[in-house]
């Protein structure tokens, strides 16, 4: 069963939050957070080397002290503030005239320790240690992770009664569009009857932010062995989430991009595909949208085609053998280019479904990349039988959209 709790946020008074709002941490580089940081984005925090020489590592000492250096000013500032009380907090999130409706909690670290809340994905622990750090460092979860929950009518109904009043925050965030309203839940029987709830909610799912969730799990772990009087009822028990109803989320495509053709020509490559595809020149105009699972978009010599592997060559049972990413990787990657682990062989890239199919090519036409390959999207029921069964995606499979905006609201412990 779900086990959260409510919690005292640290959050923008209702004039400075689209101001203070931003994109996460991972989805920029530091060049980007730079120029797109204003002077009360949290940015400034979550991207801190924006702030110190060029060129300076994100990972530095330098970088993890200004990150403190800059949240501790933005509370003397008034540009952040504690709320006096506990409570839960509702985000909405508008994309495309689709509105998704989250739960911000706090998240229990057991639970991520136990397997109540499931993963998708590996994580390296280069990854985890550098969120772990900023964790350790600021005693909070500057930002949030993303998790999706078995829908429930009787939260939908909860969520429609409070959402019918005025938000807190109400902004469209420059650039995409996205629409963000967000709803401060402080009535003790509002609070109550969430918690109950999601008590009988059976597992909480990772959509995205698998590192983040991990390391601020480790830290929680870290402060409960290093306290003899630990209890279990610490703030460190729990982490920032925004928990969503599953039948709200849309994943879109996750795509390829791969440098070289393995050695092969042009010919002799899609003469290879023709082995386990049926292979078929898009008469467009305009890119090959995959037309449903195992049906592939390929960008090759400056034309698109249409790939459909043949019957026998995925396993439809198999909760990984029914991926496409896997078909991709078994058929094509790995058996004619040679690429054998997507981490790590610099040979592949991979473009999210948010940049669109032109995105792929763009970077096929500069010649940076020779081939690219478009792919239909994993569905939500997918996901979550990887996760029911203990499997794990292969990497860069699910992407979805729109992003959490950090800066909301921030819980510290």
């Amino acid at each position: 069963m779900a086990t959260i709790r409510p919690f005292r946020g640290v959050r923008p008074p209702r004039q400075f939050a689209k101001e203070v709002a931003a994109r996460p941490y991972d989805v920029l580089n530091s060049a980007e957070a730079k120029a797109e940081a204003g002077e009360k984005s949290l940015l400034h925090i979550t991207k801190p080397e924006i702030d110190l020489p060029p060129g300076t590592d994100e990972h530095s000492e330098a970088a993890y002290a200004k990150a403190v250096e800059n949240y501790k000013l933005w509370k003397e500032r008034g540009w952040l503030q504690q709320d006096s009380t506990p409570a839960y907090y509702i985000y909405a999130q508008t994309m495309d005239g689709r509105t998704q409706y989250g739960l911000v909690a706090g998240a229990s670290v057991d639970d991520y320790l136990s397997g109540a809340i499931k993963k998708h994905e590996l994580t390296r622990r280069d990854k985890e240690e550098d969120r772990m750090i900023h964790v350790r460092r600021q005693s909070a979860n500057i930002e949030p992770v993303f998790f999706a929950y078995p829908a429930s009518s009787e939260m939908d109904a909860l969520v429609s009664e409070i959402v019918a009043k005025e938000p807190e925050y109400d902004f469209t965030a420059d650039g995409d569009g996205f629409g963000h309203r967000f709803w401060v839940v402080s009535k003790p029987e509002d609070i109550e009857r969430i918690t109950r709830i999601f008590s009988a909610i059976p597992a909480l799912y990772v959509a995205d932010g698998h590192h983040r969730t991990a390391a601020a799990a480790l830290v929680g772990q870290e402060r409960a062995k290093a306290n003899p009087s630990h209890t279990g009822d610490e703030e460190y028990n729990f982490f920032l989430a925004v928990l969503f109803p599953d039948d709200q989320l849309k994943i879109i495509d996750y795509n390829r991009v791969v440098r070289d053709l393995g050695g092969h020509t042009v010919h002799d490559f899609l003469k290879a595909l023709e082995h386990d595809f049926t292979v078929s020149l898009h008469p467009g105009p305009g890119p090959h949208k995959p037309s449903g699972l195992h049906n592939f978009g390929m960008y090759l010599d400056g034309k698109w085609y249409s790939l459909t592997a043949r019957p026998g060559t995925y396993n439809d049972s198999d909760p990984i053998g029914v991926l496409d990413v896997t078909v991709l990787s078994n058929l094509v990657l790995d058996k004619i280019l040679g690429i054998k682990d997507l981490r790590t062989d610099k040979r592949i890239d991979f473009v999210g479904g948010i940049r669109g199919l032109g995105e792929l090519s763009k970077r096929v036409d500069s010649g940076e990349m020779a081939v690219a390959f478009a792919l239909y999207p994993v569905s939500m029921k997918q996901l979550v039988d990887i996760a029911d069964t203990g499997n794990i995606m292969p990497p860069k499979t699910t992407w979805f959209e729109p992003k959490l905006r950090s800066g909301l609201v921030i819980h510290e412990f």
